[in-house]
Parts: C-alpha cells; sequence; structure tokens
C-alpha cells in the first residue's frame, strides 16, 4: 500500500500561511544548503516552473509519483497562468467549485475524496503519493494521512491558515527524524502511530 505523504510548510506557531493563505514569508528563508536538501531528497515537490528555473527539471522523481492538492493551494498555480504546476506527476485537485480541469494533467476530485486517495494508495506503484495542502483537505484526509514531513521555519505568524483545517480531533504520530539547518529551519518526520 502507498503512504500518503502530508509534505508541508509551517511557521514556528504551526500556520501554513497568513490569515488568507499566503506563505510566501517563508520562502524567504530558502537558502542554498536548505534548497540542496530539497532537490536532493524531496524533487518532484518543486513545481515544475521552479525546478525549470533552478536546471533539475530533468531529475527523476524520488519518492512521489502523484500530488494531491486543495483548490486554493491550486489557484496560486491559476493566478500565474499555470495549468499543471507539477507535470512531472500525476495531479490531482480536489475542488467541489472546478468543474472541469484546465488541464488534461489535472483531474478534478469533486466528490468523496477519501475514496479516490484510498483507491490511489491501493495502486501498485514504487511510489507515495504527495498532499501539498491546504489546510482544508489536510483536515479532510487526517485519518488517510501515513506520514508527515514538516519544514519549520523560524517565524512565528500569531495568526494564520493552521496545518490542519478541521474539527477537533487527535491522531498520534511517531518522531522519526529531525535534521536541522543553518537558516533556522527544521524538517521533522513523523510516521502515523497504529
Amino acid at each position: 500500500m502507498r503512504k500518503l505523504t502530508y509534505y508541508i510548510a509551517c511557521s514556528l506557531d504551526g500556520f501554513i500561511g497568513d490569515p488568507g493563505g499566503d506563505g510566501t514569508a517563508m520562502m524567504s528563508l530558502l537558502d542554498e544548503e536548505f534548497l540542496d536538501f530539497l532537490k536532493t531528497e524531496y524533487p518532484e515537490t518543486i513545481p515544475t516552473h521552479g525546478r525549470r528555473a533552478m536546471g533539475i527539471d530533468d531529475l527523476p522523481n524520488k519518492r512521489f509519483d502523484t500530488v494531491i492538492q486543495g483548490r486554493g493551494s491550486y489557484a496560486l498555480a491559476l493566478d500565474e497562468g499555470i495549468t499543471s504546476p507539477y507535470a512531472h506527476l500525476r495531479e490531482y485537485v480536489a475542488s467541489s467549485t472546478l468543474k472541469e480541469s484546465p488541464d488534461p494533467n489535472v483531474e478534478i476530485i469533486a466528490d468523496d475524496l477519501v475514496g479516490r486517495v484510498r483507491e490511489l494508495k491501493a495502486e501498485k506503484s514504487g511510489f507515495d503519493i504527495y498532499l501539498c495542502g491546504g489546510s482544508r483537505v489536510a483536515g479532510e484526509l487526517r485519518d488517510e494521512i501515513d506520514e508527515l514531513v514538516i519544514k519549520t521555519y523560524p517565524l512565528v505568524y500569531g495568526a494564520g491558515m493552521p496545518m490542519f483545517g478541521s474539527g477537533f480531533t487527535i491522531s498520534e504520530f511517531t518522531l522519526e527524524s529531525v535534521r536541522t539547518f543553518g537558516n533556522g529551519a527544521l524538517v521533522r518526520t513523523y510516521s502515523r502511530k497504529r
């Protein structure tokens, strides 16, 4: 069975974006050491246009072959005229408002997101599934998430978009690893406690 990995950036106080969902303040902390880590360990999580700009478009997928994102996350690419932000992956967008996909590489999941994710997890593949965001989709898929990879940046937002936009429920995870970086960022990996 494939794993669903919620790979996300957040502030020290657990927000993935400001109250409007914008997380670009975290991008200002990307330095060469951290970018080298991303290119080496998680190259497929870098959007296709970013991979091209970095000259790493030819890097093979290491962990993931599929990405799931919410309508809000996808809108960030659409606002820039990019209809397939992860063209190097199979792309799914959870949305009840997008009736048609603007790109043949992007499949819209309009209903039964949990059921569709379970189907994807059951596929035979050597790769896992990357949950890109956002908050509401992660909240809806909380029970399906097998792994958390949390990139924590040394910023405090005070308020904003939480990692999981859903009602209160407790889910237990086990810490697998922590990596620290000179820019003050941490990358923590957790597996679901079964």
